[in-house]
């Protein structure tokens, strides 16, 4: 059984770092990354040039015990698209990391196209 959890983790270590090796994000295209707990979603504009955040949104800052998470989800991608926009960002590249464009994360990928966000 233990190494049937490992072999889990380390496919999901591999699947990231095959994605992440094809991405990288420049301050005029910034890479748009999203990680999902359990419980909450996060995402993330990062300049990788320069090694350093530029905008974040979670599901903290919108959430609304009510809603779905995929509702949520949504919520958290037009916020950062709006947040991108002050800072004069119009094009990501959308990094799903690990996860698959499914759910949650594609949720977040459309809030921020209809608000606006190339991607």
């Amino acid at each position: 059984m233990k190494t049937k959890i490992f072999r889990k983790n380390l496919n999901r270590e591999l699947r990231q770092k095959r994605n992440r090796a094809r991405i990288i994000g420049t301050a005029e295209k910034p890479r748009l990354s999203v990680f999902r707990s359990n419980k909450y979603t996060y995402a993330q504009l990062i300049d990788d040039a320069k090694g350093h955040t530029m905008a974040a949104a979670s599901s903290r800052e919108v959430a609304k015990n009510s809603q779905k998470k995929t509702v949520t989800a949504k919520a958290i991608g037009e916020l950062l698209a709006q947040k991108a926009k002050k800072l004069g960002v119009k094009v990501a590249i959308f990094n799903r990391a690990q996860y698959k464009y499914h759910g949650r994360v594609k949720a977040v990928a459309e809030g921020a196209r209809e608000a606006g966000l190339k991607l």
